[in-house]
């Protein structure tokens, strides 16, 4: 959904496992989590706090391990 980022909890090149929270959205008054699906590692970070990003967008890179 359409939103402000409004934190950034990780950086790139972090390794994470499942659940791991990457990025906070505020959209319709309300925050949303935005956690690791997966164990892995965050490649890239697309925007910035307080950035104004799109439904749909891409927020960051992430290269799930096997």
């Amino acid at each position: 959904m359409s939103g402000k980022l409004i934190s950034v909890l990780v950086e790139s090149g972090a390794d994470v496992t499942a659940g791991t929270p990457l990025v906070v959205l505020e959209a319709m008054k309300m925050e949303h989590t935005i956690c690791a699906p997966a164990f892995g590692t965050v490649e890239t970070i697309h925007f910035f706090v307080d950035d104004l990003v799109e439904e749909g967008i891409e927020l960051l890179d992430f290269a799930p391990s096997f």
